[in-house]
């Protein structure tokens, strides 16, 4: 890894016991896993910000076939699904 600046932060206790336990869970460090969330919730520029932007620009751009698809989601994916 480079590039890596330490710094200090406060959590409460519950948020730290909770980060040590899934750190634990996962066999990584509390630090890895603050990273992960800091990308997740503040992508970088032409990261997953555009890629949202594109997956739903591109919502409402197909058709079914069907008029009755967003009422009947479940019905319909059965079908589709064979169930």
């Amino acid at each position: 890894m480079s590039g890596v600046e330490r710094t200090q932060i406060s959590l409460t206790d519950e948020q730290a016991r909770r980060l040590r336990s899934l750190a634990k869970r996962r066999r990584t460090s509390m630090a890895a896993l603050i990273r992960e969330a800091v990308d997740s919730v503040y992508p970088p520029p032409g990261g997953t910000d555009d890629r949202w932007a594109a997956a739903l620009a591109a919502i409402g751009g197909f058709s079914s076939g069907s008029s009755d698809t967003s009422s009947e989601h479940d019905r319909v994916l059965g079908e589709v699904l064979g169930e």
